[in-house]
């Protein structure tokens, strides 16, 4: 059973290139710990590094906290379900629902802009980790005018109870896609993401149409607790490792993991890594069953002297993934398309430098359903 006190604290959080600075809100929600509940109303900024004279950020905070007991819950039916809701919602009929927050998730140096948004969808579009919503931006398809615009999937990147714990809402990591003219260099508005752009510029209250759930290659296999996952992301990639990761260590569900989690994530720099506060606390709260790899390619190299990839860091680990493998974990990918072909070369050396055939290798992972890629 939890118990609850009532604490002051105050958190230093250094500012070096390292880590990134993001800001992080949480509205007020009743979450329960077994039979108890309290109401968290914490709500903080970290402002622009640039605005700071001094070399860190004092964050205080009074919150009520209780001991390392998970996050409870609710509802509680959307654990027994047998099996993943699919489509609920189509293209032709989609759901209406409301945003509730967007938040910037990269600091002032990364390449681009990813944000964070929080879609409330009243608890009619359930999903599981690792599916995907649809989203249908306004206005006019300019290729077929008078139709609406083609669907856009996003991973969700939230647990099926949402970051607010009842049920209620699904988050998406959405990066700003922009267009830059390769001769004038200048960015160029006429040919930006329509949907992407949608996302990023919505404010709380906008109504946005989504559909779906889809997608099964990428549940998470919950039927061995003990089972391993190696997860692989690039980018905004990381969105269902989020949910993964908040399954197995944030909340209190059906499963109780007890195996290993190993994330492994390539972005530019630190400032475009993507929910690291929450995985770094993964780190200090279950060192034994959580490991995490970032491939900051503008930052590290790799051992030849060239940029530093997430096949780089597999390269690096490859006896430890093998063995994993073989004992049976499951391997996930998830990110741009383009991640694939230099991943599978490094997979395919690393197996003939093992005296292993690869393609083999490669058949039995998919045949025993320990293989999940999604790439876009």
């Amino acid at each position: 059973m939890a118990h609850s006190t009532v604490s002051q604290v105050s958190v230093a959080v250094p500012t070096g290139n390292d880590i990134s600075i993001r800001r992080s809100v949480f509205k007020r929600n009743i979450i329960n710990f077994g039979k108890k509940s309290w109401a968290s109303n914490l709500s903080f900024n970290l402002k622009s590094r640039n605005a700071q004279k001094s070399n860190q950020y004092i964050v205080c905070m009074s919150v009520q906290q209780a001991s390392k007991s998970k996050v409870g819950v609710l509802p509680s039916e959307l654990e027994t379900a047998k099996e993943p809701p699919l489509n609920l919602f189509k293209p032709k009929e989609p759901y209406t629902a409301t945003i509730v927050s967007v938040e910037r998730l990269v600091g002032p140096k990364a390449p681009g802009e990813t944000c964070h948004i929080v879609i409330d969808h009243g608890g009619n579009v359930p999903y599981w980790e690792g599916q995907s919503y649809g989203v249908i931006p306004p206005g006019e398809n300019p290729k077929k005018p008078g139709s609406p615009h083609n669907v856009r999937l996003y991973s969700i990147a939230s647990t099926r109870y949402g970051d607010s714990f009842d049920g209620k809402t699904a988050s998406l990591c959405v990066r700003r896609a922009v267009y830059y003219d390769p001769e004038t260099g200048k960015e160029d508005p006429s040919k930006s993401g329509i949907c992407s752009n949608f996302l990023c510029n919505s404010k709380p209250g906008d109504k946005v149409q989504i559909t779906g759930p889809s997608g099964k290659v990428m549940l998470l296999p919950e039927d061995n607790p003990n089972a391993n996952h190696i997860m692989i992301a690039t980018g905004t990639g990381v969105a269902p490792f989020r949910g993964y990761l908040r399954r197995m260590f944030m909340e209190d569900v059906t499963l109780k993991f007890r195996g290993l989690a190993w994330l492994f994530l390539g972005v530019a720099n630190s400032d475009s890594l993507l929910y690291d506060d929450e995985f770094t606390k993964y780190l200090g709260e279950y060192p034994d069953q959580f490991r995490y790899d970032r491939a900051l390619s503008r930052e590290q190299k790799n051992k030849s002297g060239g940029k530093m990839y997430v096949q780089d860091k597999i390269e690096e680990y490859s006896d430890e993934i093998f063995k994993l493998l073989d004992e049976g974990a499951h391997i996930y990918f998830c990110g741009l398309r383009g991640m694939m072909p230099g991943i599978q070369e490094t997979l395919k050396r690393v197996a003939e430098q093992r005296g292993e055939n690869w393609d083999e290798k490669l058949s039995q992972l998919k045949k025993n359903k320990q293989w999940h890629v999604e790439v876009y």
